[in-house]
Protein backbone atom coordinates (compact mmCIF):
# COMPACT_ATOMS: atom_id res chain seq x y z
CA UNK A 1 0.00 0.00 0.00
CA UNK A 2 1.13 3.60 -0.81
CA UNK A 3 -0.15 6.18 1.89
CA UNK A 4 0.48 9.74 1.13
CA UNK A 5 0.10 12.49 3.49
CA UNK A 6 -2.27 15.08 2.06
CA UNK A 7 -2.94 17.15 4.97
CA UNK A 8 -1.82 17.15 8.86
CA UNK A 9 -2.30 20.31 10.36
CA UNK A 10 -4.34 21.17 13.12
CA UNK A 11 -4.82 24.60 11.51
CA UNK A 12 -3.97 26.44 8.35
CA UNK A 13 -1.40 29.16 7.30
CA UNK A 14 1.14 29.04 4.72
CA UNK A 15 2.34 25.45 3.83
CA UNK A 16 -0.21 23.96 5.96
CA UNK A 17 -3.67 21.97 5.38
CA UNK A 18 -6.03 20.22 7.47
CA UNK A 19 -6.16 16.22 8.08
CA UNK A 20 -6.60 14.31 4.45
CA UNK A 21 -4.71 10.74 3.65
CA UNK A 22 -4.87 9.01 0.19
CA UNK A 23 -4.16 5.31 0.18
CA UNK A 24 -3.22 4.06 -3.11
CA UNK A 25 -5.52 6.35 -5.37
CA UNK A 26 -8.65 5.35 -4.29
CA UNK A 27 -9.41 5.72 -0.72
CA UNK A 28 -9.34 8.63 1.40
CA UNK A 29 -9.50 9.54 4.87
CA UNK A 30 -10.81 12.18 6.23
CA UNK A 31 -11.40 15.03 3.62
CA UNK A 32 -9.45 18.69 4.93
CA UNK A 33 -7.98 20.86 2.72
CA UNK A 34 -5.44 18.75 1.87
CA UNK A 35 -7.67 17.62 -0.94
CA UNK A 36 -7.41 20.61 -2.48
CA UNK A 37 -4.11 19.79 -3.78
CA UNK A 38 -5.05 17.10 -6.10
CA UNK A 39 -5.37 17.32 -9.57
CA UNK A 40 -8.50 16.66 -11.08
CA UNK A 41 -7.44 13.63 -12.50
CA UNK A 42 -6.80 12.43 -9.03
CA UNK A 43 -9.69 13.57 -7.58
CA UNK A 44 -11.50 11.60 -9.87
CA UNK A 45 -9.83 8.70 -8.92
CA UNK A 46 -11.07 8.49 -5.17
CA UNK A 47 -14.08 5.72 -4.91
CA UNK A 48 -14.40 5.39 -1.64
CA UNK A 49 -14.06 7.77 1.44
CA UNK A 50 -13.34 7.32 5.40
CA UNK A 51 -14.68 9.78 7.75
CA UNK A 52 -13.26 9.86 11.42
CA UNK A 53 -15.62 12.37 12.62
CA UNK A 54 -17.08 15.24 11.38
CA UNK A 55 -14.89 18.69 12.62
CA UNK A 56 -14.69 20.72 9.76
CA UNK A 57 -10.85 20.17 9.39
CA UNK A 58 -11.50 16.82 8.94
CA UNK A 59 -14.35 17.39 6.17
CA UNK A 60 -13.89 20.96 4.74
CA UNK A 61 -13.09 19.94 1.10
CA UNK A 62 -16.25 17.09 1.02
CA UNK A 63 -18.63 19.83 -0.42
CA UNK A 64 -16.57 21.10 -2.59
CA UNK A 65 -15.10 18.18 -3.70
CA UNK A 66 -18.15 16.34 -4.92
CA UNK A 67 -19.31 19.64 -6.84
CA UNK A 68 -16.19 19.42 -8.27
CA UNK A 69 -16.66 15.89 -9.44
CA UNK A 70 -20.33 16.12 -9.89
CA UNK A 71 -20.76 15.18 -13.65
CA UNK A 72 -18.04 12.37 -13.51
CA UNK A 73 -19.34 10.49 -10.04
CA UNK A 74 -23.13 10.26 -11.62
CA UNK A 75 -21.79 7.04 -13.52
CA UNK A 76 -19.95 6.24 -10.48
CA UNK A 77 -21.21 7.62 -7.16
CA UNK A 78 -18.60 8.24 -4.23
CA UNK A 79 -19.02 5.98 -1.39
CA UNK A 80 -18.73 7.34 2.70
CA UNK A 81 -18.02 5.36 5.06
CA UNK A 82 -18.58 6.74 8.85
CA UNK A 83 -20.22 6.02 11.58
CA UNK A 84 -24.08 6.62 11.08
CA UNK A 85 -24.24 9.14 13.87
CA UNK A 86 -21.22 11.06 12.02
CA UNK A 87 -23.56 10.83 8.62
CA UNK A 88 -26.53 12.42 9.73
CA UNK A 89 -24.38 15.36 11.48
CA UNK A 90 -23.25 15.93 7.45
CA UNK A 91 -26.53 15.52 6.38
CA UNK A 92 -28.43 17.91 8.36
CA UNK A 93 -25.76 20.38 8.40
CA UNK A 94 -24.08 20.62 5.21
CA UNK A 95 -26.34 18.79 2.74
CA UNK A 96 -29.01 20.61 3.63
CA UNK A 97 -29.98 23.26 0.62
CA UNK A 98 -28.97 25.86 2.99
CA UNK A 99 -24.86 25.88 3.92
CA UNK A 100 -24.90 23.35 0.37
CA UNK A 101 -27.04 20.99 -2.18
CA UNK A 102 -27.94 17.85 -0.96
CA UNK A 103 -25.84 15.80 -3.51
CA UNK A 104 -27.34 12.17 -1.34
CA UNK A 105 -30.50 13.57 -3.76
CA UNK A 106 -28.63 14.95 -6.70
CA UNK A 107 -29.15 14.52 -9.85
CA UNK A 108 -32.05 12.34 -8.45
CA UNK A 109 -32.57 10.61 -5.38
CA UNK A 110 -32.73 7.62 -7.26
CA UNK A 111 -29.26 7.83 -8.19
CA UNK A 112 -27.39 10.13 -6.11
CA UNK A 113 -23.85 11.40 -6.83
CA UNK A 114 -22.68 9.83 -3.12
CA UNK A 115 -23.81 7.17 -1.47
CA UNK A 116 -23.31 6.52 3.08
CA UNK A 117 -22.30 2.79 3.94
CA UNK A 118 -22.38 2.71 7.80
CA UNK A 119 -19.55 0.88 9.55
CA UNK A 120 -19.12 -0.05 13.51
CA UNK A 121 -16.01 -1.05 15.41
CA UNK A 122 -14.99 -4.79 15.04
CA UNK A 123 -17.12 -5.10 11.74
CA UNK A 124 -14.54 -4.93 9.29
CA UNK A 125 -14.99 -4.31 5.57
CA UNK A 126 -12.90 -5.36 2.63
CA UNK A 127 -11.96 -2.94 -0.48
CA UNK A 128 -10.07 -4.33 -3.57
CA UNK A 129 -8.06 -6.46 -1.06
CA UNK A 130 -7.89 -4.45 1.84
CA UNK A 131 -9.18 -4.96 5.00
CA UNK A 132 -10.58 -1.75 7.21
CA UNK A 133 -11.18 -2.11 10.36
CA UNK A 134 -13.18 1.21 12.53
CA UNK A 135 -11.53 1.70 15.96
CA UNK A 136 -12.89 3.35 18.99
CA UNK A 137 -11.46 6.35 20.28
CA UNK A 138 -12.09 9.05 22.94
CA UNK A 139 -13.01 12.36 21.68
CA UNK A 140 -15.68 15.56 22.06
CA UNK A 141 -17.98 14.47 18.68
CA UNK A 142 -18.91 11.01 18.27
CA UNK A 143 -15.20 9.33 16.10
CA UNK A 144 -13.27 6.80 15.24
CA UNK A 145 -9.55 5.81 13.85
CA UNK A 146 -9.19 2.95 10.92
CA UNK A 147 -6.56 0.38 10.38
CA UNK A 148 -5.78 -0.72 7.05
CA UNK A 149 -3.97 -4.37 6.01
CA UNK A 150 -3.19 -5.72 2.69
CA UNK A 151 -1.08 -9.12 2.49
CA UNK A 152 -0.22 -8.49 6.19
CA UNK A 153 0.91 -4.93 5.61
CA UNK A 154 -0.97 -2.82 8.18
CA UNK A 155 -1.09 0.93 9.48
CA UNK A 156 -3.91 2.55 11.61
CA UNK A 157 -4.85 6.15 12.16
CA UNK A 158 -6.05 7.94 15.06
CA UNK A 159 -8.05 10.68 13.64
CA UNK A 160 -8.94 12.98 16.72
CA UNK A 161 -8.70 11.40 20.15
CA UNK A 162 -7.67 11.99 23.93
CA UNK A 163 -6.21 9.32 26.28
CA UNK A 164 -8.29 5.78 26.11
CA UNK A 165 -7.96 2.15 26.35
CA UNK A 166 -9.97 1.39 23.53
CA UNK A 167 -7.83 2.76 20.71
CA UNK A 168 -4.93 0.73 22.13
CA UNK A 169 -6.33 -2.39 22.67
CA UNK A 170 -7.92 -2.72 19.23
CA UNK A 171 -4.32 -2.36 17.77
CA UNK A 172 -3.22 -4.54 19.76
CA UNK A 173 -5.57 -7.20 18.94
CA UNK A 174 -4.14 -7.43 15.48
CA UNK A 175 -0.70 -9.59 15.07
CA UNK A 176 1.07 -6.36 13.22
CA UNK A 177 1.22 -2.81 13.03
CA UNK A 178 3.57 -1.03 10.50
CA UNK A 179 2.91 2.22 10.27
CA UNK A 180 0.85 4.81 12.96
CA UNK A 181 -0.29 8.28 12.63
CA UNK A 182 -1.38 9.73 16.27
CA UNK A 183 -2.71 13.04 16.90
CA UNK A 184 -0.50 14.82 19.56
CA UNK A 185 -2.69 18.26 19.13
CA UNK A 186 -1.56 20.50 22.29
CA UNK A 187 1.05 21.79 24.53
CA UNK A 188 1.85 19.99 28.10
CA UNK A 189 0.86 23.44 29.60
CA UNK A 190 -2.44 23.05 27.95
CA UNK A 191 -3.22 19.79 28.70
CA UNK A 192 -6.31 20.51 30.66
CA UNK A 193 -7.79 21.68 27.71
CA UNK A 194 -6.44 19.50 25.40
CA UNK A 195 -8.80 16.28 27.81
CA UNK A 196 -11.84 18.59 27.32
CA UNK A 197 -11.31 19.36 23.53
CA UNK A 198 -10.46 15.61 23.41
CA UNK A 199 -7.23 15.86 21.99
CA UNK A 200 -3.56 14.32 23.04
CA UNK A 201 -0.66 16.22 24.32
CA UNK A 202 2.89 14.80 24.61
CA UNK A 203 2.64 14.17 28.15
CA UNK A 204 -0.32 12.15 27.61
CA UNK A 205 0.31 10.26 24.38
CA UNK A 206 3.58 9.09 25.88
CA UNK A 207 2.06 7.49 28.17
CA UNK A 208 -0.58 6.08 26.23
CA UNK A 209 1.91 4.69 23.47
CA UNK A 210 3.59 2.38 26.30
CA UNK A 211 0.39 0.26 25.98
CA UNK A 212 0.97 -0.20 22.43
CA UNK A 213 2.84 -3.78 22.31
CA UNK A 214 3.09 -3.35 18.10
CA UNK A 215 6.62 -1.49 17.29
CA UNK A 216 5.52 0.51 14.59
CA UNK A 217 7.25 3.82 12.85
CA UNK A 218 4.95 6.71 14.38
CA UNK A 219 4.03 9.37 12.38
CA UNK A 220 2.21 12.92 14.67
CA UNK A 221 -0.13 14.66 13.09
CA UNK A 222 -2.37 17.58 14.05
CA UNK A 223 0.45 19.52 15.67
CA UNK A 224 -1.48 23.19 16.62
CA UNK A 225 -0.44 25.86 14.22
CA UNK A 226 2.85 28.01 15.40
CA UNK A 227 3.09 24.74 18.18
CA UNK A 228 4.98 22.22 16.16
CA UNK A 229 8.36 22.64 16.81
CA UNK A 230 7.87 23.02 20.81
CA UNK A 231 5.13 20.59 20.55
CA UNK A 232 6.74 17.79 18.27
CA UNK A 233 10.40 18.24 20.90
CA UNK A 234 8.56 17.54 24.16
CA UNK A 235 6.99 14.44 22.63
CA UNK A 236 10.64 12.88 21.91
CA UNK A 237 11.49 14.02 25.15
CA UNK A 238 9.30 11.95 26.72
CA UNK A 239 9.43 8.65 24.28
CA UNK A 240 13.08 8.39 23.44
CA UNK A 241 13.42 4.93 22.86
CA UNK A 242 10.59 5.20 19.29
CA UNK A 243 10.97 6.43 15.96
CA UNK A 244 8.73 9.60 15.62
CA UNK A 245 8.57 10.93 12.42
CA UNK A 246 6.54 14.73 12.17
CA UNK A 247 4.40 14.64 9.05
CA UNK A 248 4.08 16.83 6.57
CA UNK A 249 2.15 17.60 3.72
CA UNK A 250 3.61 15.48 0.49
CA UNK A 251 4.84 12.93 2.51
CA UNK A 252 4.56 9.18 0.96
CA UNK A 253 4.90 5.76 2.84
CA UNK A 254 5.08 2.28 1.26
CA UNK A 255 4.14 -0.46 3.11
Amino acid sequence: MQITVLGCSGGIGAGRRTTAFLVDDDILIDCGTGVGDLSLEAMARIRHLLITHTHLDHIACLPLLLDTLFSRLQSRPLVIHARADCMHIIHDHIFNWQIWPDFFELPERERPVVRFHAMEPAVPIYLDGRRIDMLPVAHSVPAVGYRVERDGAAFAFSGDTTSNDGFWDALNAHDTLDLLFVECAFPDREQALGQQAGHYCPALLARDLTKLRHAPRVGITHLKSGEEDSVFAALQARVPGRELLRLCSGDVFTI
